[in-house]
C-alpha cells in the first residue's frame, strides 16, 4: 500500500542495500487487488509471523520471506544480504 509506513521502511531498506525490488502497491492496481490480498492473507496464516497485516509482503527470489518483522530479523542477524545474493537481487 502506498501509504503504509512499514512498506516505506521495507522499500528504503532494500534500496539502501542496493536492491532494485519489484514493488506492487495494491492501492494502485486497477484490478486484482482483492485476489492478491486474499493470497497474502493465506501466506500470512501459513507462516509463523505474529503480524496481522498482509502488507508489506516480502518475496525474495520468488519465494515468500514474510513481513517486515522477518525482513528486519534477517537484516539484523546478517542473513538478508546472503539471501539477496543467492536470489541474484544483489551483486556485491
Amino acid at each position: 500500500m502506498s501509504g503504509c509506513c512499514m512498506c516505506t521502511v521495507v522499500k528504503r531498506l532494500l534500496f539502501g542495500l542496493g536492491v532494485g525490488p519489484t514493488i506492487v502497491e495494491l492501492d494502485h492496481l486497477a484490478s486484482g487487488a482483492p485476489d492478491i490480498q486474499a493470497v497474502l492473507f493465506h501466506l500470512l496464516q501459513e507462516s509463523s509471523s505474529s503480524s496481522s497485516s498482509p502488507v508489506p509482503a516480502v518475496f525474495v527470489g520468488g519465494k515468500y520471506l514474510g513481513g517486515i518483522e522477518t525482513l528486519m530479523a534477517c537484516h539484523i542477524n546478517g542473513s538478508l544480504v546472503p539471501l539477496l545474493k543467492d536470489a541474484g537481487a544483489l551483486w556485491l
